[in-house]
């Protein structure tokens, strides 16, 4: 795809029951689940909470993309942002990112945040794309379950 052709048309939906696993083999596909995150779990936390939710692109279809996008009641936020190996280089990326933003405008949050990991240069080139700044923000984290935190977590 050129950069200036216009991204595929996508059937942009939640995610459904049904979808369950196939959103969890799409995540594992990308490289995107953890030993320490449950997806089975992510996902039915995102599921029954009004102020998050899984959004599923389709192409024919087939899920291809996904997007978990919710928020804290006035900053946004994406995870598991995953477009199908076989599909990549579409504009797929580019659509669930905008259903996400959409989802988001609707929700009445007009902050966006999300975390890439530093080593992951594809990511961070993709996002910068899409107009994303690297903050002035540090992160601090702390597993709440009395875990040691790691520096691959």
């Amino acid at each position: 795809m050129s950069a200036s052709a216009p991204p595929a048309p996508l059937a942009i939906g939640a995610i459904a029951d049904a979808d369950v696993e196939g959103v969890v083999a799409l995540w594992q596909r990308c490289g995107l689940t953890r030993p320490w995150n449950d997806p089975h779990a992510d996902i039915a936390l995102a599921r029954r909470r009004d102020n998050s939710t899984i959004l599923l692109g389709r192409d024919h279809g087939a899920i291809v993309a996904s997007v978990m996008v919710g928020h804290d009641g006035h900053r946004g936020w994406v995870y598991y942002v995953a477009v199908d190996p076989g599909c990549q280089k579409r504009g797929y990326g580019r659509v669930i990112m905008a259903a996400a933003e959409d989802w988001l405008r609707e929700q009445g949050i007009l902050k966006l945040q999300l975390l890439v990991r530093r080593e992951n240069a594809q990511a961070n080139a993709f996002y910068g794309s899409l107009g994303f700044e690297l903050s002035a923000s540090v992160m601090f984290q702390k597993w709440l379950d009395g875990r040691a935190t790691t520096p691959s977590n």
